[in-house]
């Protein structure tokens, strides 16, 4: 029998491809084509691996579970491990349903045959092991099956529906720009209490490359009271467009969140743009969302002019 690698290969590189979309598809993800190319080529060289007898260590439960999340991170990164679990699920999710698909098409197209010591012989020569497949089976694996896939479905569903709250926000001081995404969301109600000017949040990450070093870790930190009291010690170029903003924490007394007084915020959101100039951006030291969905909590009235 004359096995070619290479043809091999290459059709598992396009299945593991067209696998991988229909997972980012599932996901809503967008992943670059070198990272899905990438992922598909170093699956397709795990099932190359097969036809080297010496590697039959490799083809443990455990080393296939790694290698699927390698290809997994690959293709769309971590970004978290309740991220990284719904990729793989969703991954997972339709690996099985195109197998099943597969070995579904192939049996009802069988030609009749007989059965002998396990082994299926059909009228047109060809040989195929026959399946036995358990009640028991069935029932236990059915009951995951099932919860993964509604796990994998909802989440697709509920991040679909969050998409419709996202809008690119764009925040202008002098010559910087920051571009990030931002989740409209209407129980933030955080205003300046002197001026009742809106706050929206964004992630202090985002301007990492602009705030000094010392300030980032205070801000992580929640002590930007003692940040404000001692400043002077550290240059900050924008330092005439310092608030500090009262707020109530969540199980907590009264807090205070560093923000600073833009030029504007243009939000685009439904391809509608709405520029704002009477807003304050405060500044979050952990990640607003857990995934990187988004990077920033925009205050419901500054898109209240779309309507």
């Amino acid at each position: 029998m004359v096995v070619y690698l290479d043809l091999i290969f290459l059709v598992n590189f396009l299945i593991d491809g067209a696998i991988l979309l229909a997972a980012a598809r599932i996901r809503h993800i967008r992943p670059s084509w070198w990272r899905i190319a990438a992922s598909s080529a170093f699956g397709a060289s795990y099932v190359v691996m097969m036809m080297v007898p010496s590697l039959s260590f490799m083809f443990t439960i455990v080393l296939k579970c790694l290698f699927s999340s390698a290809m997994i991170v690959i293709a769309f990164g971590f970004g978290g491990l309740q991220t990284f679990l719904r990729n793989m699920g969703a991954f997972y999710v339709v690996s099985f349903a195109v197998a099943g698909g597969m070995f579904g098409i192939y049996y009802f197209l069988q030609s009749p045959g007989e059965v002998m010591n396990g082994i299926l012989v059909t009228r047109s020569g060809g040989l195929a092991h026959r399946v036995n497949i358990g009640f028991l089976f069935v029932t236990l694996t059915f009951i995951p099956l099932l919860w993964l896939f509604r796990a994998v479905f909802f989440g697709a569903k509920r991040k679909r529906e969050m998409t419709q709250y996202l809008a690119k926000v764009k925040i202008r001081i002098d010559d910087y720009e920051s571009v990030c995404t931002g989740l409209i969301d209407t129980g933030n109600q955080l205003y300046d209490p002197l001026t009742r000017t809106p706050v929206m949040v964004i992630e202090a990450t985002q301007w990492s490359d602009m705030l000094p070093e010392s300030w980032m870790a205070r801000i992580r930190q929640s002590e930007v009271d003692q940040l404000v009291a001692g400043i002077g010690s550290d240059s900050f170029v924008w330092q005439d467009r310092l608030r500090l903003i009262p707020y109530r924490g969540v199980n907590r007394g009264t807090q205070f969140m560093l923000a600073l007084k833009p030029d504007k915020v243009v939000i685009v959101h439904n391809e509608t743009e709405i520029v704002n100039e009477r807003v304050l951006v405060g500044l979050d030291g952990g990640k607003l969302c857990a995934d990187g969905s988004y990077q920033a909590i925009i205050h419901p009235t500054l898109v209240q002019m779309e309507a």
